[in-house]
């Protein structure tokens, strides 16, 4: 436990005591540990965690959402890079290997041409091949199982929760025989065209988040993870970050000037964050108001490259999960995201209330959009909300749930929650 949890645990103990929320002694109760997450609010969840355990009706309703989630994990997996049918280009089956979504092959195939290529792009239309062969879907569910299971654990207490969320990272991360090489050197390949892409790094920037959370909500106590399971995973993060820092996709895609360099930032972030480097961290926030605020989001709050897209109200409300995530890194290092404005008024306040009349069903979204969702947005207005917006606060009561609950009481961070791929 470091010197701040000790201190919270202390404080919020007392504060409890004190309100007559629990038993009249300490002994009798102690507040929970406070995670040292780098998106979600540690605080925030330990205090959540003490509303539970008072019996707070509201929560209790969420949390039935949440450990229904968790208990249809029990049962499947753990799933690791080793298993799918054929290695990466590179031989080694121990790299990550994903195809690219938007891409199709142009012609039937043939015993000479096996992949059908040429492949062309159509933008918006999933190919289904890139969910078989790949380790695509294993990865998503590693990053959604653990999240969910780590968070009913530490709200619950249950320990199978706990166990299964170190079985599934011991297998895609740690154990030798199963674990993943830190790098994605051959993530969205396209066949007969490209071994690996820098835009690739998505697959992981958009969830990855969730990973990093996860551990250290289980680093708070969970039974059955270790400290050398710890050390390892510190170990594996350090290592991916130093590739996301140093490789050319690395750089490529912190280049991006689009959804991709947000998440890159995002990612990068969070992962400094997480394994010490607090300077990086807080100067990639800082920095991601003009690099990144003030060239892609108008002055009238629309994001101008993600509505060129087929599908834009999905990479409208995408993007912004990676910008809500930011600030919420930021909050945690005290770096202030929500406020920066650029020089013609461009803030992330302006692209959420963007979307509100769309995301309340006031009005249709006027822009091209092939399968619109809309509680796809509703974690973004959430945390618009929490930030101080007064009219996101206003729409919340009018958001659509998404598929399972609305869980952000629970997980107050944006997830993304349409499941189309980056």
């Amino acid at each position: 436990m470091s010197a701040r949890q000790r201190l919270s645990v202390l404080l919020t103990t007392a504060a409890v005591l004190a309100a007559g929320i629990v038993p009249a002694t300490a002994a009798e109760y102690t507040a929970p540990m406070v995670p040292e997450t780098a998106v979600l609010d540690g605080t925030r969840l330990q205090q959540t965690k003490i509303r539970l355990d008072r019996g707070d009706p509201r929560l209790r309703r969420v949390l039935r959402d949440l450990t229904a989630r968790a208990d249809r994990w029990l049962d499947k997996g753990p799933w690791t890079v080793v298993d799918k049918p054929k290695p990466a280009p590179g031989g080694d089956v121990h790299d990550y290997l994903s195809q690219a979504p938007y891409w199709w092959p142009t012609k039937p195939p043939t015993a000479d041409n096996p992949w059908g290529c040429p492949y062309v792009q159509r933008d918006g239309e999933r190919n289904p091949e890139v969910d078989s062969g790949t380790d695509r879907q294993d990865v998503e569910k590693v990053f959604d199982s653990t999240y969910d299971l780590a968070l009913a654990w530490y709200y619950t207490g249950r320990q199978r929760y706990a166990e299964k969320a170190g079985r599934i990272l011991r297998t895609w991360f740690l154990d030798p025989a199963t674990r993943m090489n830190p790098n994605l050197n051959h993530a969205q390949f396209i066949p007969c065209k490209y071994d690996g892409r820098a835009i690739g790094i998505i697959d992981f920037s958009q969830s990855y988040t969730a990973v990093v959370d996860a551990l250290a909500i289980l680093r708070t106590g969970a039974p059955g993870w270790t400290k050398a399971d710890r050390t390892r995973m510190d170990r594996w993060n350090a290592d991916f970050l130093d590739w996301l820092k140093n490789s050319d996709f690395g750089k490529q895609e912190a280049a991006a000037t689009n959804n991709h360099g947000t998440f890159y930032d995002m990612q990068l972030a969070a992962l400094a964050h997480a394994t010490g480097d607090k300077h990086l961290a807080r100067k990639t926030v800082r920095e991601a108001g003009s690099r990144r605020i003030d060239p892609q989001i108008a002055a009238d709050g629309s994001q101008p490259q993600e509505l060129t897209r087929t599908r834009s109200w999905h990479y409208s409300t995408f993007d912004l999960v990676a910008y809500t995530r930011l600030a919420a890194i930021g909050r945690n290092l005290r770096v202030n995201l929500w406020a920066h404005q650029g020089p013609d008024g461009q803030s992330l306040f302006k692209a959420v209330r963007y979307l509100l009349p769309a995301a309340t069903g006031a009005e249709a979204w006027p822009h091209p959009e092939m399968e619109f969702h809309r509680y796809a947005a509703t974690d973004v207005v959430h945390a618009a909300a929490d930030a101080g917006d007064a009219r996101a606060r206003q729409a919340v009561p009018l958001l659509e749930a998404p598929p399972g609950g609305d869980l952000w009481a629970l997980r107050p961070a944006a997830e993304q929650l349409d499941s189309i791929a980056g």
